[in-house]
């Protein structure tokens, strides 16, 4: 079984690794850079987009895969307040489609003024963290749960909620 990663971020790619060895014991996770043509730091349902574009331009461009796999986080605007999550969207060699959401999380308000000016949170959290590459290692969740939480943690549920619609496709016809 091979499985395909819709990005070359470490985290991404161990969270999937993760994920799939609940359900599987013998695939190949193969990784690409797959530009997913949103915003550098999408917002609301562009983080949607932005996951379903990965995974969908993996299954056209790879046809070897049985899996393909589109990874984006994004901010959502509730109650007027920033919160930070991931959307995960899974194709598999059918075209059979889910999608699963990490655990979302409040960001503090002063971080939407750089955003509104196109500064992507990654770099925020590096200024704030002192932290190089924070997005390639535990994110801004594990730098905000102080150490608790990092984004491999948060992710697998996210995967593997995006697994659910696919490995019941009898159910979810």
């Amino acid at each position: 079984m091979i499985i395909l990663v819709g990005s070359k971020n470490p985290v991404k790619i161990n969270a999937c690794n993760l994920a799939f060895k609940e359900y599987f014991e013998d695939f190949e996770l193969k990784s690409y850079d797959i530009d997913s043509k949103v915003s550098a730091q999408p917002l609301e349902e562009e983080t949607f987009k932005g996951a379903y574009n990965r995974a969908s331009q993996l299954k056209q461009n790879f046809l070897d895969g049985d899996f393909f796999i589109g990874i984006e986080a994004g901010i959502k605007i509730m109650f007027n307040k920033p919160f930070l999550f991931t959307v995960v969207h899974t194709i598999n060699k059918f075209g059979k489609e889910g999608i699963g959401i990490s655990p979302i999380y409040q960001l503090p308000p002063f971080i939407m003024k750089d955003i509104k000016k196109g500064a992507e949170l990654g770099d925020i959290m590096e200024e704030i963290s002192k932290i190089e590459n924070i997005k390639q290692k535990g994110g801004a969740i594990e730098f905000f749960s102080k150490g608790i939480l990092t984004r491999a943690k948060i992710y697998i549920p996210a995967i593997i909620s995006s697994l659910i619609p696919i490995l019941n496709a009898d159910i979810y016809q």
